[in-house]
């Protein structure tokens, strides 16, 4: 319960402060790097989708269906909870795994309202030590919470290798 609430309260102050990170009037900041875009913050489906730099999204759009049983139980519960999404722009893993989870969203008719992006720079931080509050340790991360409150999370490529099979059942095991 302490963590939940310092969760909460650290969540609560990141949205306060979103004007101030790195001194911009965005809600994430561009980060140095020789390979990549590295965006740290919060972040948008459309700032990834529209960037030329970030080829690989649309690509990999192409690839695959999304889980029927998953997107079933998006839809039955879409209300019910809201998904909290930690990744890298530099992250091959977050590449490749990324547009899996928008197929999912998008089949679904899931709200991009109850997504919160975080993206994170190669050390695998974000503002307001978020990547601690969320023990963030590999990306892309995806938290499912139930009024505000983890019910399961995947983590890369998760334990059966299909994060939206393994999202769906969090969904669907969800009362």
């Amino acid at each position: 319960m302490k963590r939940i609430l310092i969760a909460v309260i650290t969540f609560s102050l990141f949205s306060c402060t979103i004007g101030r990170i790195a001194n911009t009037s965005l809600p994430y900041e561009l980060v140095k790097d020789d390979e990549t875009k590295v965006y740290k913050g919060t972040i948008t489906r459309d700032l990834i989708e529209n960037d030329t730099t970030f080829r690989w999204f649309n690509e990999n759009m192409n690839y695959g269906q999304a889980d029927s049983a998953a997107v079933e139980a998006f839809k039955n519960k879409a209300g019910m909870f809201k998904m909290v999404v930690f990744g890298g722009t530099w992250c091959h893993d977050t590449q490749n795994l990324l547009p899996v989870f928008y197929r999912l969203i998008d089949k679904s008719a899931y709200p991009n309202a109850n997504i919160t992006l975080i993206g994170v720079d190669r050390a695998k931080t974000a503002p307001n030590d978020l990547h601690k509050t969320y023990n963030i340790i590999n990306v892309p991360t995806f938290i499912v919470l139930q009024d505000g409150k983890e019910v399961g999370r995947v983590v890369e490529y998760g334990k059966q290798g299909a994060i939206d099979k393994e999202l769906g059942e969090i969904v669907a095991g969800m009362k």
